[in-house]
């Protein structure tokens, strides 16, 4: 049975010390998107695909508090938020893994790969972290390259950087080598 698809969403923009992040979340207060102004477009695309017919209106999220607390330094404080994210079977099954990479941890690609019991698909593995539309509550930003090092990230990687030090993460920065 396919859970319907909400009427209405609202948008939060919320200032944080890395640019102004986009939250959306349904009228229950459920996050169904988050993003960054510099990629409102590509969200609002997402949306339109993923919600035709939705409102999307501006408004106050409620989601608004737990964020406000993670970029305080509370980086614990986005567990509890609840999420709704709309992807396929294997997305959504990579994107619950994401979910127990505690902050201030790294999981490689090939280790989120184990993890869903599908070694030998870490390049689907990686396809379905970098669609993850509820970025940051799902934490697709402490998956890094098997070395160590940081890869991509839809957000930039310069962001990438400051969340996983905000959380106390390791990893290899090339740019400070």
């Amino acid at each position: 049975m396919t859970e319907p698809l909400p009427d209405t969403l609202v948008l939060d923009r919320l200032e944080t010390p890395i640019g102004t992040a986009l939250l959306v979340t349904d009228e229950a207060g459920v996050l169904r998107a988050f993003n960054w102004t510099d990629y409102e477009d590509r969200m609002n695309a997402w949306i339109a695909r993923r919600y035709p017919g939705a409102v999307l209106r501006e408004g106050r999220s409620p989601v608004r508090s737990a964020m406000t607390a993670y970029f305080a330094g509370d980086v614990r404080a986005l567990a509890a938020v609840p999420w709704h994210a709309v992807g396929t079977a294997f997305q959504r099954t990579v994107w619950s893994a994401l979910c127990s990479i505690p902050a201030g941890e790294t999981w490689s690609y090939a280790q989120l790969a184990q993890v869903v019991g599908r070694p030998t698909a870490v390049r689907a593995v990686g396809l379905a972290n970098g669609s993850n539309p509820v970025a940051l509550v799902v934490p697709c930003h402490r998956v890094i390259g098997s070395s160590g090092a940081l890869t991509g990230y839809g957000g930039g990687l310069h962001r990438k950087r400051w969340l996983l030090a905000h959380e106390g993460a390791s990893f290899r920065d090339q740019l400070a080598a």
